[in-house]
């Protein structure tokens, strides 16, 4: 038995056989138990209850089986169009994409839906099993419509190896054997069309990919293990790893079968460098001068699949190779229209949509386009607070963009102040802490910020006004007023809000802090670092903050020349747990509530 293995994915409507057909593969190819028999076929792959009762497919099947000449990996993907996620899932790391056709109905809407995903997903030959033939008495003018608009399907597509097989699954003609009733066609059956299907230059032999999964310690041993992604690993070969750029050399490459000169994709290896390096779990060793961009914005087509719709400033999990970071939606470009394969204006994409998108990453990632590495191309979201994936996404661009959040550098610890915070406190007669203001524009936030700090200074009190509007002055001078630039700007000014606090000072921080998980991961903050934080919503109404509109941004939004205007076309999130609500004040009643606030507290 030959060790090369084929990967397939099945596609098609409901009820065009799919299940069928692989049980027909595995029983004439002498690949079922003795349990099994013809009056089982569709039932081979159909495991889960819910789908003997439907009749239809809702999750991925996996089967294994072989000939003397190749091995296959088959997934049976559901043909129903609300469980197409499910065919991106069972497609991901396919090599080829056989799509079921009723001959009775022709290319339907699902058929075009399933290989527009194979083309998307960087499948190179597609197979059109033209099931049923026995039903219209093996018709060829039929067929070769099928034939001929399945070819135009895939030079659209931009497949170049398409073909289309005549066959009935229930009686097994061409899927195995040639059938005695199709002597107009002159193509291969399917199972051999799959046994001499070539795949091995499909695979990307150029730009060596090695993400580290794990470091192996030993007695005088020191391995990076993982799986190869991309390229060719041989002993000698210099390589650089990403992010830090260390160069070294390949000193020796293990692998489950032994000690090896070369390694190619998919294999598992563990990969030893002549020099012992900073290399850990999410790193890539690469080749010099070919290496992937070290990006924080990537353009992405994604498979939407959770009820929540994507929208722009949602924050998600991105897991891309070994590696997780946390990321925002930037933008939504557009959403594909299956039918036409057009890309049409959206502002959300709901389940088993498929669209562009741009996401901002909080850490680098080493990102190449999908097309040229399917799997340094790929990533999932995961939704951090259901841990469901809430995509699968192939990378179209990768760039280095702005970084939302800046990591702490490498090999450092936080250096301790040899003054202890309690003597600092003391001498000052006062604790740290931060007050957290956040409201719609000309909600009066920094208004009311101004006389605390008056109040509070006036008093004998260390205070200090973070205004949003004086930090862009400055400390985020840099940022834009895009979701992901909003979220970097929470998260600077609550560092340095933190640093004020701990030297004992209120820090009063003004800011509309539109989203509440940035808000929340303020709070963390602090609460992490044994401070005080107290949220205050200064609840005014939408019209009165546009009455007031001391900037005119609420004139300029609706005229037409301020996108983005939180409270107008962006969207704020009140606080659910605020400290202290302020509604319908003065300035200086809402001040006055904020100190007495503090006092209790000793602040």
């Amino acid at each position: 038995m030959s060790g090369d293995l084929l990967r397939i994915a099945t596609a098609g409507s409901v009820d065009d056989g799919k299940s069928t057909l692989i049980g027909r593969l595995l029983l004439d190819s002498k690949s079922l138990l003795d349990d099994h028999g013809e009056e089982d076929l569709a039932h081979v792959t159909d495991g889960l209850r819910a789908e003997r009762e439907q009749g239809i497919t809702i999750d991925v099947a996996y089967r294994f089986f072989a000939t003397e000449r190749r091995s296959f990996i088959l997934a049976d993907t559901p043909g129903h169009v609300r469980y197409t996620r499910n065919m991106v899932t069972g497609a991901s790391t396919a090599d080829l994409a056989l799509v079921l056709v009723d001959a009775r109905k022709g290319l339907l809407e699902q058929s075009r839906r399933h290989a527009y995903l194979a083309a998307l997903l960087g499948i190179r030959h597609l197979v059109a099993c033209v099931n049923k033939m026995d039903l219209v008495d093996f018709d060829e003018p039929g067929f070769r419509a099928i034939e001929t608009a399945f070819d135009e399907l895939g030079a659209s597509l931009g497949i170049e190896d398409v073909q289309a097989v005549p066959i009935s699954a229930l009686l097994g003609d061409n899927v195995v054997d040639t059938s005695e009733h199709t002597g107009w066609y002159d193509g291969p059956p399917l199972l051999e069309l799959l046994e001499s299907v070539e795949v091995a230059r499909d695979r990307d032999l150029e730009g060596m990919r090695f993400p580290v999964q794990w470091t192996v310690r030993g007695e005088d041993y020191r391995g990076y293990a993982g799986r190869v992604a991309g390229g060719v690993l041989r002993t000698g070969d210099e390589v650089v790893v990403l992010p830090h750029g260390s160069r070294s050399r390949i000193a020796r490459i293990d692998t489950p079968a032994g000690t090896v000169d070369e390694a190619v994709p998919p294999m598992v290896a563990t990969v030893v460098l002549e020099d012992e390096l900073d290399v850990g779990r999410g790193d890539l060793i690469a080749t010099p001068g070919a290496t992937p961009e070290v990006a924080r914005e990537l353009e992405a087509t994604v498979c939407w699949m959770v009820e929540a719709p994507a929208r722009v400033g949602a924050r998600y999990l991105l897991k891309h190779t070994t590696k997780r970071v946390r990321a925002d939606i930037a933008d939504i470009a557009a959403r594909v229209d299956i039918d036409t394969f057009e890309a049409q204006p959206a502002d959300e994409l709901g389940l088993n949509d498929i669209g562009r998108i741009t996401l901002r990453t909080a850490a680098p990632v080493f990102g190449d386009a999908y097309a040229a590495n399917r799997t340094t191309g790929a990533f999932i979201l995961i939704d951090e607070r259901t841990h469901d994936t809430a995509a699968a996404g192939m990378i179209e661009a990768a760039r280095p963009g702005r970084a939302p959040e800046l990591q702490r550098s490498p090999d450092i610890r936080w250096h301790p102040s040899a003054l202890d915070r309690s003597k600092r406190w003391s001498s000052l007669d006062q604790r740290g802490a931060t007050v957290w203001l956040t409201g719609l524009p000309a909600s009066g936030k920094s208004s009311i910020a101004v006389a605390v700090e008056e109040a509070l200074v006036e008093a004998g009190r260390f205070a200090y006004l973070l205004d949003g509007d004086n930090l862009r002055h400055g400390l985020s001078g840099d940022l834009g007023f895009d979701p992901a630039s909003r979220s970097e700007n929470i998260r600077r000014v609550a560092h340095v809000a933190r640093l004020f606090a701990d030297a004992g000072a209120v820090a009063l921080v003004s800011l509309v802090s539109p989203f509440r998980d940035s808000r929340d991961d303020a709070r963390r903050l602090h609460e992490a670092a044994g401070l005080d934080f107290i949220e205050v919503f200064v609840d005014t109404p939408l019209e009165e903050c546009a009455r007031r509109d001391p900037k005119g941004l609420y004139a300029k939004a609706r005229a037409g020349r301020l996108p983005g205007l939180t409270g107008e076309s962006a969207p704020y999130e009140p606080p659910e747990h605020a400290e202290l609500v302020i509604r319908d004040l003065s300035v200086e009643e809402a001040a006055r509530r904020v100190v007495a606030k503090l006092k209790p507290q000793g602040l």
